[in-house]
């Protein structure tokens, strides 16, 4: 599955950013999401265990959900993420090392890019798609105008400071979808919690799809 047969498929362009997600309640929080419609989760390298969690979330639910990891920042972070079935691999920053050896593996990437230097290094080291990052800090005038400069097929999302109350303006601004990790998780949040704001973020996708 990829990320161009979920949205296809209809999914909203959101990915949900687990940091902090620990493996003991990795499936009941993904679940939570994919019933309230987020079908792209992201746990951070930076969580306890990450692979452990990622694997288990790919066992169960990679049929019908794009999972993967963030806060990817070494090539031997980008095996492990192989290793356990992987399918996503995001980035805050541009480490063209990184994103090729992503690439070779097949998975789908998401390095982060602030400046047009960073973004063009990240789309010559193989990624079709790009995450502003921290976008809060820059706007959606600021991807209105380096899409100026972007290849149409490159697609850019927004990282940082987004959610149910911005994502209009993200998609309005150009962006292909955002992802979002506080405003729907954070640790200690129980899976019926996260799944209500999920529902939240699908109902305002929606509103303005």
């Amino acid at each position: 599955m990829t990320l161009d047969d979920l949205l296809a498929d209809g999914a909203p362009p959101v990915c949900a950013i687990l940091r902090g997600l620990r493996p003991e309640e990795a499936l009941d929080m993904a679940a939570g999401l994919i019933e309230a419609g987020i079908r792209i989760l992201e746990v951070p390298f930076n969580s306890p265990d990450p692979l452990k969690s990622i694997g288990a979330m790919q066992a169960e639910f990679g049929d019908r959900a794009l999972i993967g990891g963030g806060t990817v920042l070494s090539v031997e972070a980008v095996d492990g993420l192989h290793g356990v079935g992987g399918r996503i691999m995001v980035t805050p920053n541009t480490d063209p090392q990184v994103i090729a050896r992503g690439a070779q593996l097949g998975l789908e990437l998401l390095p982060g890019f602030m400046t047009p230097s960073e973004a063009f290094a990240a789309i010559r080291a193989g990624a079709r798609r790009i995450k502003l990052f921290p976008a809060a800090r820059l706007g959606a005038a600021y991807v209105k105008a380096i899409r100026d400069v972007l290849p149409g097929h490159v697609g850019v999302w927004a990282v940082g400071g987004t959610g149910a109350d911005t994502i209009g303006e993200w998609l309005a601004g150009g962006c292909e979808g955002i992802g979002v990790g506080g405003a729907l998780y954070r640790p200690g949040d129980n899976a019926a919690l996260v799944r209500d704001r999920g529902r939240a973020l699908v109902a305002a996708w929606k509103a303005v799809a």
